[in-house]
């Protein structure tokens, strides 16, 4: 018996997918095309696909907002969890990379609750706000550029529904955060933002230990104990 966390080596990490992971031929096509990618390792781990997957069924989440899409598997993860009426505003700033993801959107026929949106994500959720689609969203998944997470945590926040999910990834960084001497600009943004949440009352949150790190931070609302 532990009361920490286990230690996930290759053999028990086979296990975990063999006795969890369901996913779909063509999921598992998608990541085998993203691996030739220069930037590959910024592809979600299918366990944590699915992880995503279950808590937007857990909430029903119908309006999402991905911020950092690559080549989409984690926006089919999601969209494929998603009623058919829902919507999922993609913002990234490669077509090159979201183009890879979108014929697999289209063979999974989940493409027409996808909004893609080919700008600076900081000028997507702008254009949401100013559209008056502030506590319009269930969920937000956050995976791009970690020296505007902050940014985009606020923006976010305004956008989220009272009770809506926020969620961070990479927020382990390999373990660099936990590196004093590391100093990179990245290690230096998640390890301030970390320490943020860690503190700011408006959420609930915990860090889970999947793939690289995995934040959920739930939206406070008035009804909450110690609101």
């Amino acid at each position: 018996m532990t009361n920490r966390t286990l230690t996930i080596d290759d053999r028990l990490y086979r296990y975990l997918c063999e006795n969890s992971l369901r996913e779909t031929p063509l999921m598992r096509e998608l990541r085998e095309s993203t691996r030739g990618q220069e930037k590959a390792r910024m592809q979600i781990a299918p366990e944590q696909g699915q992880f995503i997957a279950l808590l937007v069924e857990l909430i029903g989440a119908k309006k999402i907002i991905e911020i950092g899409t690559f080549t989409g598997y984690s926006a089919l993860c999601m969209a494929q969890a998603m009623p058919a009426d829902g919507r999922l505003v993609c913002c990234d700033i490669n077509r090159e990379w979201t183009d890879i993801g979108l014929d697999f959107w289209v063979r999974a026929g989940v493409q027409k609750k996808i909004d893609l949106r080919i700008a600076p994500a900081i000028q997507t959720l702008d254009d949401l706000l100013n559209s008056e689609e502030a506590g319009c969203f269930d969920m937000a998944f956050i995976d791009a550029d970690k020296t505007n997470y902050r940014n985009y945590y606020e923006r976010c926040m305004e956008l989220l529904r009272p009770g809506g999910l926020l969620m961070f990834d990479n927020m382990l960084w390999s373990g660099a955060v936990a590196d004093p001497e590391d100093m990179d600009e990245d290690t230096l943004a998640l390890r301030e933002l970390n320490s943020m949440l860690h503190q700011d009352e408006r959420v609930s949150i915990s860090l889970v230990p999947i793939g690289d790190g995995l934040t959920l931070a739930r939206k406070r609302q008035a009804a909450d104990p110690d609101y």
